[in-house]
Parts: C-alpha cells; sequence; structure tokens
C-alpha cells in the first residue's frame, strides 16, 4: 500500500485532501491511482492514517479515513550516524540502509582521509536528504530523519557535550566489542547514541588521537574487516539488536 507524508491541517472530519503538487502527481500521474483504492497517510504527529480514495480531480485528491493511530515505525532510542561520506553509488546505499534502520540524523563527516572534499559533501546534502525521504516513504517511517550539514570530527564529538553517547569503531585501535560496551553502558529509552564510522582509508592518526583525548569508545565489529558501507549496516543493525535485547531499562 502507498505510504505518503502529509500535513494535519489538511486533515477534517475523517476527510484528507491531498493537494500539494509533489504528493498529486505521484499519485495521480505516476501511480494512476483510482477511486477505490487504499492509501497509507501519515502527518508531522507521526499519526498513521489507513484511507481509501473517494474522488480524484485535476487539482486534488479526496480520501476518507477508515481508521488513524500513532505510528510505531520508530526506535525508542535516538540514533545518530557520522559518517564520513563514501563516492556516489555507495555513499546513497548507506544513506538509504541507514534511513531504514531507522537514523534520526546523517552527519556527514570530514574526516583526514575522506574521499570527497568538503565542498563536494555540501553540495551533495540535497541529494542524501531526497534519498532518506524516498527511503523514509517506502519502508513506511513515522518521520523523515535530516541530513546535516558538513561536519567535522571535532563538532562531532562536541555533540558529547550535549548528552549524546558516542561511539567509534576503529578495528585498529579497538577496545571493546559492542557487546561489551553495552554490557558496562546500558541503553536505556530516551538515550542518544551517535555512531562513527570512518572513510575506506580510515581514520588518522590524529583522529585516533581525538578519540583518546575525548573518552570516545572505540569498538569493533569482529575479526573481519569490513568495507565502510558494510559497516555502517552491522553497526546500526547491531546496536539495535543489542538495545532490544539487554536495554530499554
Amino acid at each position: 500500500m502507498p505510504h505518503f507524508f502529509i500535513n494535519s491541517k489538511n486533515v477534517s472530519n475523517n476527510k484528507i485532501v491531498i493537494s500539494d503538487k509533489e504528493n498529486y502527481n505521484h499519485l495521480a500521474k505516476s501511480l494512476r491511482l483510482k477511486k477505490g483504492e487504499k492509501l497509507l497517510l501519515i502527518d508531522e504527529n507521526q499519526i498513521q492514517y489507513e484511507t481509501v480514495v473517494e474522488n480524484i480531480n485535476q487539482k486534488e485528491i479526496t480520501v476518507y479515513v477508515e481508521n488513524s493511530y500513532k505510528s510505531s515505525r520508530s526506535l525508542s532510542f535516538g540514533l545518530y550516524l557520522g559518517q564520513s561520506p563514501l563516492r556516489s553509488n555507495a555513499q546513497s546505499i548507506i544513506v538509504e540502509k541507514a534511513t531504514e534502520l531507522g537514523v534520526d540524523a546523517l552527519y556527514p563527516v570530514f574526516t583526514d582521509n575522506c574521499t570527497l572534499s568538503k565542498s563536494v559533501i555540501e553540495r551533495k546534502i540535497d541529494k542524501w536528504q531526497r534519498i532518506m525521504y524516498e527511503a523514509s516513504k517506502q519502508c513506511e517511517r513515522a518521520y523523515v530523519p535530516k541530513c546535516c550539514e558538513a561536519s567535522s570530527l571535532e563538532d562531532i564529538i562536541n555533540l558529547k557535550n550535549e548528552g549524546y553517547k558516542i561511539i567509534a569503531f576503529c578495528e585498529r585501535l579497538s577496545q571493546l566489542s559492542l557487546h561489551e560496551y553495552v554490557m558496562k553502558n546500558p541503553l536505556k529509552n530516551g538515550d542518544r547514541v551517535l555512531v562513527i564510522i570512518g572513510p575506506e582509508g580510515g581514520f588518522s592518526d590524529r583522529e585516533f588521537k581525538l578519540f583518546k583525548d575525548n573518552n570516545i569508545s572505540m569498538l569493533t565489529l569482529g575479526d573481519m574487516i569490513l568495507k565502510a558501507e558494510t559497516a555502517v549496516i552491522v553497526a546500526l543493525g547491531n546496536l539495535i539488536y543489542e538495545f532490544e535485547n539487554y536495554g530499554k531499562n
């Protein structure tokens, strides 16, 4: 069933009017939506609406709300990704999969060994945000995550002062496995956890020193050497697993 984001101001008396150009064109012209078909909608308050199409004209689509409820398509802790962007196709996969796994925000981090220049990263922010939007629709997320502006590693580490739990995956100088870290630092509902993943060439000696000087836990994902895009998926997936099984206190 197609899933689209709407504004709650368009909901009234069990009816929803879809008149914004993007949604209208996608539904009416690309999907060729017809009267009587079902449609999933969700608003900025994370209220999910199960609807059926009542009318389609040249400017808007009117649907009837059969059922509404708070969406469950979100994590019960804040998950953030600070990641050194890769070249085009690999980075698009990372952005899409991170969205599917429930990240709240992606921080593109310009590291010492980053394959992209800072100016190139800045030009791609809008593209990555669009990928997040489309992936959120496809996997029925309760909200669209944010692709933030390019950040330095120092910027990311400073988020520790705002209450974020920050962990970095560093195979060369890892101190603990993710499981061992969670056992020592149990995750709770509402925690904000920021995962840092480096570039293909790894972190520099200067960046390892930054982690040490700021008491950032450096973790391992196991004995296998993973490509950067694989590491992102494994790290986020394992963190969610650890929270579901050993957190929630």
